[in-house]
């Protein structure tokens, strides 16, 4: 599920949503209110249920990727019902940057109303195989993330603050 030139895509559990309106997210470190959506190249990071931690690594040149969760959220992970809108990248600018110095998302500061219905994005492994993107399933994160934040890979982490606590050791 990757968005057509010319679009952005915007993940959500919520089948029903006909107007996206700017906000200030709840986990924001910015200020401004926006509407968030992906293009094609992040779009992978959020084939996950939403509040489901993740860390993802990959080449720089991209020719490799990996996605780690924990095994408490396998389960959610093969019963979610997740949703992809698609809206016109025409009202959205690209924001901050990741690892190789592009945007890691696109954001609009008015309100944003989907070119259609939300499609149902379907199964999650699938698009994780599809996509040639190892999906490791683990009982923590955080050893995995101390590594790839430690390595020359780009990456990326997702709601972290939702993955176990770090083993004391």
């Amino acid at each position: 599920m990757r968005p057509a030139h010319g679009q952005v895509l915007h993940f959500s559990e919520d089948p029903s949503i006909t107007r996206f309106v700017p906000h200030l997210a709840a986990t924001a470190r910015q200020p401004g209110e926006y509407v968030w959506a992906v293009d094609a190249a992040r779009s992978p990071d959020y084939w996950f249920p939403r509040q489901c931690p993740r860390a993802m690594a990959w080449t720089s040149d991209g020719t490799s990727r990996v996605h780690a969760i924990e095994y408490g959220w396998l389960e959610r992970m093969r019963t979610v019902e997740l949703y992809a809108y698609r809206l016109p990248a025409s009202m959205f600018r690209p924001f901050g940057e990741d690892g190789a110095g592009g945007a890691h998302a696109h954001v609009a500061t008015e309100p944003v109303v989907p070119l259609g219905p939300a499609e149902r994005v379907g199964d999650l492994f699938a698009l994780h195989e599809e996509a040639g993107i190892e999906l490791r399933v683990l009982p923590s994160l955080w050893p995995f993330w101390d590594e790839v934040t430690a390595s020359a890979l780009e990456f990326s982490g997702i709601r972290l603050r939702n993955a176990l606590p770090r083993s004391v050791e």
